[in-house]
């Protein structure tokens, strides 16, 4: 790793000046498993190199006293290079076909195992090896104008990004266990019985660009000595990231053509025959694919950004400070305001292995032998036309995602230096990134039955015929958070300074991210039943209460005998005491119990849950049964309420740079002794929430255990 960094300053007069820097920053970093992949064991390793880069110029010219103009250009940009190592490449033994002949570095297929609770896999290195280039470009000009009790700024600014980066893709194929015909993952693989397989045509690459531009106005009005109002208004025009070269396809429903619905040879294969077949694009132009419904951006009708843009995305800033009493010791204040956002890119790079550009077709039951060959059946084709899965965005749902936030609360000073504060925060979103496949078959059909006991395919009964999973994104998903916000604060009051906080809230959501993951593109669970998944967020925690303190010693800090106070004055106690809440496990079935592509089932709850709190049972599992074979569950989302967990980490350390007797001019020696997990307290960190696994119900994760950490840090 190196950094370099340079910077220029330069004053032209007392009105004008201007500086800039470059950094430049050089970074390797090793993954012991693929990076991104999730891999169970480490088979395959992968070298990250991101070399990264950043400029700014910035200019300052005051008109006047009271006007000040800044202007200012800013640019970073990096070049990432995932390279691949370890046992990836297929032995002389083991040569399954592909079937579209692109693993061009002869790599291992990926290997995924599921079912009876057991989820692991190896060789998922799709990413590796594998490059990306980002470029990034901004110019603002804000104004600022004092003028009595107003303090006025506007602005506006303009960025545009791009990209140009390597799809993800398995064109190594990518291999499904999930116990579908012995009920344990594993031993599925050992009969070399796939339960579905999938394969990248061509890993190309995509040149993707985004706009952005920005306007805002804010006045903060100092209306008396005891009332502030900040009010302001911003402007986002956020349009969605688009392919330059319109390499890009999206399935648009209105266009699919029922007439033209697909004709199979065989179970999963579709005839060369049949209608809705088109050449393929660049490196697919001599191959047959079905298109029925599919349009290039751009063309046919379809907008160059893939969905329509929504420009009407304006954002109140309102706050408010009131001194009641006029005193200086108690503050009143509120606000609120509107953010806008957009999905970053994730949705359109996804989309790249499309039709008719690619293609990354999944098949169901399959021999690992074989892929090409159904289980079922043992048809094959030479060259197979598979019907093709795609991920694409929902044209007239792709607001951009809003969130609406909001805060009220009183802050008073108890004493000198003793501080209260009490707040109620709360926030909402709005059109927030979900995915959902639009070509699930119906459950609990007597076909869908069929499919569950893999004597059916499931490309024949799904929606829009002869195509494969579709899933689609769209910005449909809403979430909500209230809390009530309380903090102390003690400042350096005989050598303490003390802090307490506590935080009671609820979150609600209908993301289907773990935990930590309420990011973009979350599967919703039920794709016929959207509040299916509306409840506890994953990271909802009703209580926490947090102390931190940092206490001065006072022993041996005024002796006279040298070596005492050296050696026992001057100390620091310092620590942080956290007591919170478990998050929320959401329980799940395993193996397929509801025979439609690309969801997730949860078991009957049968009355409220109980907590025996055990190791080997931490809730009472008897509260969950199955529910009827093609059918969804009723128990809520995240209905599991992880262990509860409180934790000390304490630090003791001494600054000896103030002894005269032995430390050279400017010399500074300092020893830190850290505990973390100080009492060496079992804190538990996940439970088996995976119905129907012989581990359903039992704690199977801790937190580090206590950790002592020594350090002697000597300056000069």
């Amino acid at each position: 790793m190196g950094e370099q960094i340079v910077r220029i300053d330069h004053q032209f007069s007392d009105k004008f000046w201007i500086f800039g820097h470059w950094v430049e920053e050089q970074l390797a970093q090793g993954e012991g498993t693929p990076l991104w992949s999730g891999d169970s064991y480490p088979s395959i390793n992968s070298t990250f190199n991101n070399p990264s880069y950043s400029g700014v110029v910035h200019a300052t010219y005051a008109i006047s006293p009271n006007v000040v103009n800044e202007v200012a250009f800013n640019y970073n940009g990096n070049n990432i290079a995932n390279s691949i190592g370890g046992i990836y490449q297929r032995p002389s033994g083991f040569n399954p076909p592909t079937l579209f002949g692109a693993n061009v570095e002869n790599r291992l297929p990926a290997i995924a195992f599921s079912g009876n609770g057991i989820n692991s896999s190896f060789s998922t290195g799709n990413a590796s090896p594998w490059t990306n280039r980002f470029n990034d470009y901004q110019v603002r000009d804000d104004l600022s104008w004092t003028r009595g009790r107003h303090n006025f700024k506007v602005g506006f600014g303009y960025m545009l990004a791009t990209k140009t980066q390597e799809l993800f893709g398995y064109t190594n194929g990518s291999y499904t266990f999930d116990g579908t015909y012995t009920g344990v993952g594993f031993a599925d693989f050992l009969l070399g019985y796939a339960a579905s397989y999938n394969e990248t045509a061509v890993q190309d690459s995509g040149n993707w660009a985004d706009n952005s531009f920005d306007g805002y106005f804010q006045d903060n009005w100092r209306v008396n000595n005891r009332l502030t109002l900040n009010l302001g208004m911003r402007w986002e025009g956020i349009p969605h990231t688009y392919e330059e070269n319109n390499r890009m396809s999206n399935f648009y429903p209105q266009l699919w053509n029922p007439a033209d619905a697909a004709v199979f040879s065989a179970p999963g294969i579709i005839s060369p025959n049949s209608p809705g077949l088109t050449a393929g694009k660049g490196a697919l132009s001599n191959t047959m694919l079905y298109t029925n419904g599919i349009a290039i951006t751009g063309q046919d009708g379809a907008p160059t950004d893939i969905v329509n843009n929504h420009w009407n995305n304006w954002g109140p800033r309102l706050g408010f400070a009131y001194d009641p009493t006029g005193g200086g010791k108690t503050v009143i204040r509120g606000g609120f305001g509107i953010m806008y956002e957009r999905v970053q890119g994730n949705d359109v790079y996804n989309m790249g292995p499309n039709v008719p550009f690619s293609e990354a077709p999944t098949l169901s039951n399959v021999y690992l032998s074989n892929p090409a060959t159904s289980v079922l059946t043992g048809q094959a084709a030479v060259a197979p036309i598979l019907p093709p899965g795609i991920t694409g965005e929902i044209e007239n749902n792709y607001k951009n995602p809003t969130t609406y936030q909001w805060s009220f609360g009183a802050q008073r000073e108890l004493a000198h230096g003793i501080v209260f504060q009490a707040s109620y925060v709360g926030n909402a979103g709005r059109h927030q990134s979900e995915e959902v496949d639009i070509n699930s078959p119906l459950p609990g059909t007597a076909a869908d039955l069929q499919v569950i006991a893999g004597s059916l395919n499931i490309n024949s009964i799904r929606p829009y015929y002869g195509m494969g999973s579709i899933q689609m994104y769209e910005n449909a998903g809403n979430s909500h958070y209230d809390a009530l916000q309380t903090e102390l604060r003690m400042q350096a009051t005989k050598g303490l300074t003390l802090q307490l906080a506590y935080t009671y809230s609820k979150g609600y959501d209908d993301t289907t991210g773990g935990q930590g993951n309420e990011g973009d593109l979350n599967e919703i669970s039920n794709p016929y039943n959207r509040a299916y998944d509306y409840g506890l967020s994953n990271y909802d925690r009703p209580n926490i209460f947090v102390v931190d303190y940092v206490y001065n010693l006072p022993f041996f800090n005024h002796t006279d005998n040298k070596v005492a106070k050296t050696m026992l004055g001057g100390w620091v106690l310092s620590g942080i005491l956290t007591s919170e809440s478990g998050l929320l496990s959401n329980v799940t079935m395993s193996g397929n119990t509801v025979g439609i592509s690309n969801y997730t089932n949860r078991p009957n709850e049968t009355g409220a849950i109980t907590y025996p709190g055990t190791v080997a049972e931490w809730f009472d599992t008897t509260d969950f049964t199955a529910p009827t074979l093609g059918q969804f569950g009723n128990a809520v989302k995240n209905a599991v309420r992880d262990p509860y967990r409180t934790n000390f980490d304490t630090s003791l350390f001494k600054d000896f740079s103030g002894i005269k007797w032995w430390n050279a001019e400017g010399a500074t020696l300092e020893f830190r002794a850290e505990t973390f997990n100080t009492f060496n307290h079992t804190q538990f960190s996940g439970v088996n929430t995976t119905f129907g696994s012989g581990q359903f119900g039992q704690l199977t994760g801790a937190f580090d255990p206590r950790v002592i950490q020594l350090g002697l840090k000597f300056l000069f």
